[in-house]
């Protein structure tokens, strides 16, 4: 999906295959026959419903029940079920981003799911971390994503591809000549920037010993945040990147750079994959390059999963049927049909699964990736980081000064709008 910066992705497929995953938790008679004549809404991703189709016709007849699907954007539905829940128009299940789950949880828009131990033990730990919130599930995984890296086969060979990210500078100093470019990515953007500043020390939010994020620790404007910024600027002061690739239109010039055929390279995502292949590229996809220190470039791990919500009156059925949805074998049947990477452990080397290069190349960069926070209070970083990364690219600060303000701002917006948790 291109809602980059909001969203993320993502690691990977997950686990136990037992029959009790291809078919979730079994449940007494009693249950079953108090179910019986109910309906379940849920929601579900744009163009997506097709992944799930067989799986809720499986529900409907294990549970007597009647199940509606409706598509929504997924990014966009948090912001639905805050009118619709309360109205009583809202769904049962519904699907997000692995980062606005904390957001959401602090709202009171979520259950926690109580499920088996060996339920959660499908799935890859930084999806099902995506899911928690002081130690307790909100969620089921359903798919992962990470940015990878797309190259034109008929501009370089997988042979003769760079490395690292300065192989790829020196590669685009030979190649790009204002109307056709080497290397391309949106790094005046923090979802794609912390790529490379992560890579040399820098963070989002340092973690407590317990693995939950501490939002009082911002790694921001580091050390090694301001080294990978440094390189990060190289790019554009070298006139590597075209000016137009700056900004909220930048998605748009990058993409079409590359699918003119104009751009060697770009970073982007498994969402693309349809596109680039509709435009007739000849395209490859591999995982990021490394950094001259020798560390991969990470990525952030968007996560998708399924939700029950807070204002379900059928809170017990809604959960057995996110854990229906969301278990090996329906996981396995959504990749067929959608192709977006399920996270469950299991299915990681699946030869169905495997055989898609995008598959590979996500199930490859996820070892390297981190989920994106999924506390409130990253939404306080992504437009102060931005800003800093935008004048870092048109030249109009350097670095540390940019970063610095960077983190001043989110800090002052962290203690303004969440000091009261």
């Amino acid at each position: 999906m291109k809602m980059v910066k909001k969203y993320s992705a993502l690691m990977l497929c997950a686990a136990v295959g037992f029959s009790l995953a291809a078919c979730g938790p079994k449940e007494s008679t009693s249950a079953k026959s108090s179910s019986k004549g109910s309906e379940l809404v849920v929601w579900e991703d744009k163009e997506k419903s097709i992944g799930i189709k067989d799986a809720v016709a499986a529900f409907e007849k294990e549970h007597d029940v009647k199940v509606k699907v409706v598509e929504k954007p997924y990014a966009k539905q948090i912001e639905d079920l805050r009118m619709d829940g309360p109205a009583g128009t809202g769904p049962d299940v519904l699907t997000m981003p692995g980062d606005q789950i904390g957001t959401a949880v602090t709202e009171g828009l979520l259950k926690e799911l109580h499920v088996e131990k060996d339920v959660q033990s499908l799935y890859t730990d930084a999806s099902l971390q995506s899911q928690m919130v002081d130690q307790k599930l909100y969620g089921l995984p359903k798919a992962v994503e990470t940015t990878v890296l797309f190259y034109n086969k008929d501009l370089i060979s997988e042979k003769e591809l760079p490395q690292t990210l300065e192989e790829w500078y020196d590669y685009s100093k030979k190649t790009a000549d204002g109307s056709k470019f080497g290397f391309l990515a949106l790094f005046d953007q923090i979802y794609y920037a912390e790529s490379v500043m992560s890579g040399y020390g820098g963070y989002i939010f340092g973690k407590d010993k317990d693995g939950s994020y501490n939002p009082s620790d911002i790694g921001l404007n580091n050390e090694g945040a301001v080294k990978g910024a440094a390189l990060i600027q190289k790019f554009y002061k070298d006139g590597l990147f075209p000016a137009g690739i700056i900004g909220e239109q930048g998605i748009n010039v990058l993409e079409s750079l590359f699918t003119e055929g104009k751009a060697t390279a770009i970073i982007s995502g498994p969402w693309n994959v349809e596109a680039f292949s509709k435009a007739g590229i000849n395209y490859g996809i591999t995982k990021l390059p490394k950094l001259e220190n020798g560390k991969s470039m990470s990525s952030f791990i968007g996560v998708k999963s399924y939700n029950v919500s807070a204002f379900s009156k059928n809170e017990e059925l809604a959960r057995e049927l996110a854990v229906f949805l969301a278990n090996e074998k329906n996981s396995k049947t959504r990749y067929e049909k959608t192709k977006e990477v399920p996270a469950v452990k299991s299915l990681a080397n699946d030869p169905a699964i495997m055989k898609s290069e995008a598959a590979r190349a996500v199930t490859e960069q996820s070892r390297f990736s981190e989920p994106t926070p999924n506390i409130p209070e990253m939404n306080e970083i992504w437009t102060p980081a931005d800003s800093a990364l935008q004048t870092v690219a048109t030249g109009k600060a350097d670095p540390k000064q940019a970063l610095d303000q960077a983190a001043e701002t989110a800090k002052g917006q962290i203690k303004a709008k969440h000091s009261g948790k």
